[in-house]
C-alpha cells in the first residue's frame, strides 16, 4: 500500500505562507525577537544604546512594557519598549478615522433612470430616495433613454428632469444640466453644502 503524504504536507506550507501573510501587519515583540542585539529607544522616546536582546527584554519587563520590533532591517535592528497593545489600539483608531474621512470626501454616484412619460407613483418613488441619498451626501445621475418616436420630444424628457430637480432644489444644485447624447439625455445633482 502505498500512502502519499505530498498533499498534506503541501497543504500545510500553503497554510502557513497563509498565516505569515496574515501577520504581516503585526510587529515583532518580546521574545519573537530574533537579533542578537538591538538598539533599544526607551519609553519616552530617549535612546539607550545597542542592547544584547536579554538585556532589552529585561528593560522592557522592569518596565511592565513590550519590546517592540519597530526596524527589523536596520544595523542593529531598532526596538522600543512601549505598550504594544495601545499602540495597535491607536494605529486602528487612526486607520479607521482616515477611512472615514476618505469616504466623506468620495461620495457615490446614484443613478436613476426616468422615462418621459412617467407614472407619478414612480416620479414620487425615485424623488423620495434621491432625496435621502442627496441627505447622505451622495450625487445623483438623472438619465432619460428615448425610444423610437420619442426622439422627436425630447422636451418633455428636459421636463421631466427639470421637475426632478426643482423637486429637491431644497437639498441638491444642478452640478451638470440636462445635456442630450444620442438618444440619452442626462442631469447631475449634487448635495447642497449646507444641508
Amino acid at each position: 500500500m502505498d500512502i502519499k503524504i505530498y498533499p498534506l504536507f503541501f497543504f500545510l506550507r500553503n497554510m502557513e505562507v497563509l498565516d505569515i501573510a496574515k501577520n504581516n501587519n503585526n510587529m515583532l515583540i518580546n521574545d519573537k525577537i530574533k537579533a542578537r542585539e538591538v538598539l533599544v529607544i526607551g519609553p519616552n522616546g530617549e535612546q539607550v544604546g545597542v542592547k544584547p536582546i536579554q538585556d532589552a527584554l529585561t528593560l522592557a519587563s522592569y518596565a511592565a512594557l513590550d519590546l517592540v520590533l519597530i526596524s527589523p532591517n536596520a544595523n542593529p535592528p531598532v526596538c522600543k519598549v512601549m505598550d504594544y497593545n495601545k499602540y495597535r489600539y491607536e494605529k486602528q483608531k487612526k486607520e479607521k478615522e482616515a477611512l472615514k474621512r476618505q469616504k466623506a470626501n468620495r461620495s457615490e454616484l446614484k443613478e436613476y433612470r426616468l422615462s418621459p412619460v412617467i407614472d407619478v407613483g414612480d416620479f414620487e418613488t425615485k424623488l423620495k430616495n434621491a432625496t435621502k441619498y442627496l441627505q447622505k451626501g451622495d450625487r445623483i445621475k438623472l438619465t432619460i433613454r428615448f425610444k423610437g418616436r420619442q426622439m422627436a420630444h425630447t422636451e418633455l424628457g428636459k421636463e421631466v428632469i427639470d421637475r426632478f430637480a426643482e423637486r429637491v432644489a431644497d437639498y441638491a444644485d444642478i452640478e451638470q444640466k440636462p445635456k442630450l447624447d444620442g438618444r440619452t439625455m442626462t442631469c447631475i445633482l449634487i448635495p447642497k453644502k449646507n444641508k
